[in-house]
């Protein structure tokens, strides 16, 4: 797979902290899951998961409550799924701003399926195959729960003030300000839990192995590490990036009666997602550009709450998924075969 046109040299920077920094964008996504890596291409994807030895099975299930913190010392076990994306075989969805509506729904149902498969093996449990009906159901309680916390709380908290706020102008500050500060406060509240820290440092693993393999160089562990923990296309940015764009997006709503406020925060969910997709999109292939850095600035820091420094061992993990990934690729492919992996990094 091409990582850019023509050029085979390391493209590589030094970001402020010191560490490598990608000066190219590359096709790839991916996902950290329980004791592993998921990463997806332009026509698979992979779990890469860390597993358990016996002795530390057997440990596990004679206590009540399994230690989170505890590192997996087994082998590594690859699932490669073979799967191109929507986008690449119909191109009417690729009309910008609906294509990312689609890569966001393709890369949750991946998601979820990547996540199963993690915390199948590290329990020690037998593949259970996620149906049709369950993962619509999981990724609709999911959007749901995200909608209402992020879109639905504060518009109506902001309408029990609507009548002493008087102004239109006010009520989208205040929701806005609002909205931002729940993203946020939730962030930091994730980011303090234990139980989520090998997690984080399983996505801080993800993070520096595709920007390992942007830069052109050998994947190892060890070149991997040398890379910043931050990316300009994950998640955590592209949801900052969200939150910002509904400001502005609800804007011209004015202030109408209740229920129709309400309705347009859950019906412009789709179109302020498709924005954000075309922003963080943008800002990922031109990151060297100066207007990019200053978009990319509050999410990359925001990054430093959801990621953590991986040890060599992660990292294998991490280079395993992506490897598994490139052997099934097309050398001539570029980015647009598949317009929306590139959504989250």
């Amino acid at each position: 797979m091409a990582v850019d046109e023509g050029t085979t040299a390391p493209a590589v920077g030094a970001g402020a902290d010191g560490q490598l920094t990608a000066q190219r964008d590359a096709p790839l996504g991916g996902q950290a899951v329980l004791e592993g890596v998921m990463m997806r291409g332009v026509s698979a994807w992979a779990v890469a998961v860390r597993l358990p030895t016996d002795e530390q099975l057997a440990a596990r299930a004679r206590r009540e409550k399994p230690d989170p913190t505890e590192a997996a010392l087994g082998d590594i076990e690859v699932h490669l799924h073979r799967k191109t994306s929507v986008l690449a075989r119909r191109r009417l969805l690729r009309i910008p701003v609906l294509r990312g509506v689609v890569a966001l729904g393709e890369s949750l149902g991946i998601g979820f399926k990547a996540l199963n498969i993690s915390v199948n093996r590290t329990l020690g449990e037998e593949d259970e195959e996620i149906t049709g009906p369950m993962w619509v159901l999981t990724v609709t309680l999911a959007l749901l729960m995200s909608v209402v916390l992020f879109f639905v709380i504060p518009v109506a908290l902001t309408s029990l003030v609507k009548d002493q706020l008087g102004s239109a102008l006010l009520f989208w500050l205040v929701e806005g300000v609002l909205r931002t500060a729940i993203f946020l406060g939730y962030l930091v509240a994730v980011s303090r839990l234990r139980d989520l820290r090998r997690l984080f440092e399983y996505h801080g693993a993800e993070h520096k192995t595709i920007s390992c393999y942007e830069a052109g160089l050998e994947l190892t562990p060890e070149n991997a590490q040398r890379f910043s923990r931050l990316h300009p296309r994950c998640g955590t940015s592209f949801l900052l990036i969200v939150m910002i764009v509904a400001i502005f997006a609800f804007a011209p709503v004015g202030l109408p009666a209740w229920y129709l406020l309400v309705a347009t925060r859950v019906l412009g969910v789709p179109l302020i997602a498709g924005l954000s997709f075309e922003i963080i999109k943008l800002t990922g292939r031109h990151r060297q550009a100066g207007w990019a850095k200053v978009v990319m600035w509050p999410g990359m820091q925001l990054q430093k709450l959801t990621t953590r420094e991986p040890d060599l061992d992660q990292l294998a993990v991490a280079i395993a998924a992506l490897n598994a990934v490139l052997e099934t690729q097309d050398e001539g492919a570029s980015a647009d075969d598949l317009v929306g992996v590139e959504v989250v990094a």
